[in-house]
């Protein structure tokens, strides 16, 4: 394929969820619609990107996965192969991509060198050259002390100093402060840009495709969206919605459980099965254009991971959010700043949880105050900052000019 003289590259390691992968391939979306002259490839360890549709500007190459426990861990998703092998692997297949492709931009999702620190010789190749990198962050990353001490064992201060022109934060100050209880030098923080949340819409072409008539027929046109994102640990957000439902057949509205792709089989037929038998209670595995159910629905039940939380704003949808809070506290900092703000409303289910209080926080979300009676300025205007901001940068080297990238089937 014959690229764009201007060329994105985009980093995403993608070893829990569908977070990484969704939020990458919705810049690059953006990227392509407002730069007339750009091609995108982006770089997923994602299992799942092929159940996604991307537009003909937009190329993935795919490296070797790698599974993240819930207990933090990481492993090979090919357990014959060794953690370090599998490393070793996906760094030489990033780097000969980058050398090939020879970006103008190189655009990096969360972690500062990549996965066990993977991109560290492609973002030092790429700086050599003069191409501006950037990190890109989700408005919360964890705990500030335990950000710290990762950030401080992968030495990413050093490489925010060194390797990177810009990092974006993908949300607003109002809301949360990612990097702000860390230590940093005063050269890091003049780097730092909020650009806003990431703005999502439903094109008419996705609604075509979308299964939300056909379901409906079944639950009829007013229910309640509940979503654990990827669902590989949403059984506890599952258990309750539906121990709800169950004690209680007087809640306003039925509810559309999508349990998520990444969920075990065994756990989704027993959801699934469990479900059949409540009045109410409709269940699919999964719909890669989720966006439509969510702007159909009269309100959401989440788990709180970005993505969600930005649907919820951009669909300006009451939302109720059950966030885990390990391996990371992310969601359960971001839930209790939501809420605080009128944006959302939360029940903790992790410890001293009871059935009665879902039950009680279901049967008010549908009246609950709508995200976008809260004015906070520049609340969605993440896509359209990034934007401004990629044009910028990619003007600095719109000189370079390479051959034509040919992805490797074997990769």
């Amino acid at each position: 394929m014959q690229y764009s003289s201007n060329r994105v590259l985009i980093y995403s390691h993608d070893t829990f969820g569908l977070g990484h992968l969704r939020r990458c391939s919705a810049i690059a979306q953006e990227l392509i619609s407002n730069q007339k002259d750009l091609s995108v490839l982006i770089i997923s360890g994602s299992l799942i990107f092929k159940q996604f549709t991307f537009d003909q500007k937009i190329e993935i190459v795919s490296i070797p996965s790698i599974k993240k426990l819930t207990s933090g861990k990481y492993r090979s998703h090919k357990t014959a192969s060794s953690l370090t092998e599998t490393i070793k692997r996906r760094s030489e297949i990033i780097q000969r991509t980058a050398c090939r492709f020879m970006p103008t931009l190189f655009i990096v999702d969360k972690e500062p060198l990549g996965l066990k620190g993977e991109i560290r010789g492609t973002l030092e190749k790429l700086k050599s050259l003069g191409v501006p990198c950037v990190l890109g962050l989700r408005d919360i990353l964890d705990d500030p002390k335990k950000l710290s001490i990762e950030w401080k064992q992968k030495n990413a201060v050093i490489a925010l100093e060194r390797l990177y022109s810009e990092i974006w934060v993908y949300g607003v100050p109002q809301v949360y402060k990612p990097l702000s209880k860390l230590r940093l030098p005063k050269s890091i923080k003049e780097k730092l840009i909020y650009t806003g949340y990431l703005r999502r819409n439903t094109p008419p072409k996705m609604e075509r495709m979308s299964r939300l008539e056909n379901i409906k027929k079944s639950i009829g046109n007013k229910f309640i969206l509940a979503t654990p994102g990827g669902g590989g640990d949403g059984a506890k957000f599952v258990d309750a919605i539906l121990g709800a439902y169950e004690k209680d057949n007087s809640i306003p509205y039925p509810a559309l459980i999508v349990l998520g792709p990444l969920m075990p089989r065994k756990q989704q037929k027993t959801f699934m099965c469990r479900a059949k038998r409540i009045s109410g209670v409709t269940t699919l595995s999964f719909d890669p254009h989720i966006e439509i159910m969510m702007k159909a629905a009269v309100a959401v039940v989440a788990m709180g991971g970005y993505n969600t939380f930005c649907e919820i704003l951009s669909f300006n949808k009451p939302a109720l959010l059950l966030p885990r809070s390990a391996p990371r506290q992310e969601q359960l900092i971001r839930a209790k700043a939501a809420q605080k703000l009128g944006l959302v409303s939360m029940v903790d289910i992790q410890e001293n949880y009871d059935t009665n209080s879902m039950i009680l926080a279901l049967k008010r979300l549908p009246q609950q105050p709508l995200p976008n009676t809260r004015l906070i300025p520049g609340l969605l205007d993440g896509l359209t900052n990034l934007n401004s901001h990629a044009e910028k940068l990619l003007k600095i080297t719109s000189s370079f000019r390479s051959e034509p990238f040919i992805a490797d089937p074997k990769n």
